[in-house]
């Protein structure tokens, strides 16, 4: 039976004050936890306590009092996010929450490790995906990188992603239907090969240049690349576009 404090809990990390100021939060981040397990949201909360003393973490076990919280705390940095909870399920959550707050990140910290839930929750604008099974550094480390302005994307995605190139160049891979990239994000890959900037991307699919960043992002955490060029080549390569 999983356990949700068996690897992220405050007593598995050792933090210096250095890693703490990296992570940006000490004493500014505001985050909210919503989760329907309190010994979860307890543990959390108090590894982030422990190496940012200054944090304001706050707790939901529902969606709906998420949504009260996040009406009510506009200063808020960032959400993590359970999909398994009581009546809205986290997967609804995500756009719902968006839609009230769109400047707001969240980020799923789901037991669930299967690539079409991660893939689908950053197709619905989740900024994140943090298997429960992480470490404590890798929930630290996932949570400064989304608040640098990225999309955090587990490493286990990536390996799905060799896997899945790989059989493509053997001429054995998936259907387009279970193409590795969400449809909007082939559309993206597509316009990208033309040349196009995130701007103009925007105004050709009646999308915020914002969201449009979202995707290119996601894009070259699933495909591990580093820049357009390569993002088209090794789509290419796969056979997704």
């Amino acid at each position: 039976m999983y356990n949700p404090t068996k690897e992220i809990c405050p007593r598995a990390a050792n933090y210096s004050s250095a890693e703490a100021l990296r992570l940006k939060i000490a004493g500014v981040m505001k985050l909210l936890i919503v989760d329907d397990h309190e010994i979860l949201r307890e543990g959390v909360k108090a590894l982030l306590l422990q190496i940012a003393p200054g944090s304001v973490v706050l707790q939901a076990g529902s969606c709906a009092q998420a949504l009260a919280i996040i009406e009510l705390n506009r200063d808020l940095d960032i959400v993590l996010l359970d999909l398994a909870l009581p009546g809205m399920h986290g997967m609804k959550a995500i756009g719902v929450f968006g839609k009230l707050r769109p400047d707001l990140p969240i980020v799923v910290l789901s037991a669930s490790e299967d690539p079409q839930t991660i893939k689908l929750a950053l197709a619905q604008g989740a900024m994140g995906y943090i298997p429960k099974a992480s470490s404590p550094k890798t929930l630290v480390s996932a949570l400064q990188f989304v608040l640098e302005g990225n999309v955090y994307v587990p490493p286990l995605l990536f390996d799905e992603t060799a896997a899945l190139l790989t059989a493509n160049r053997r001429g054995n891979g998936p259907r387009k239907d279970d193409s590795l990239l969400t449809e909007r994000q082939i559309e993206v890959v597509k316009l990208i090969e033309i040349g196009l900037s995130n701007k103009a991307i925007s105004r050709k699919l009646g999308l915020s240049e914002k969201t449009v960043k979202v995707h290119v992002t996601a894009i070259f955490k699933t495909l591990n690349v580093a820049n357009r060029t390569q993002a088209v080549s090794v789509a290419r390569q796969g056979k997704l576009i």
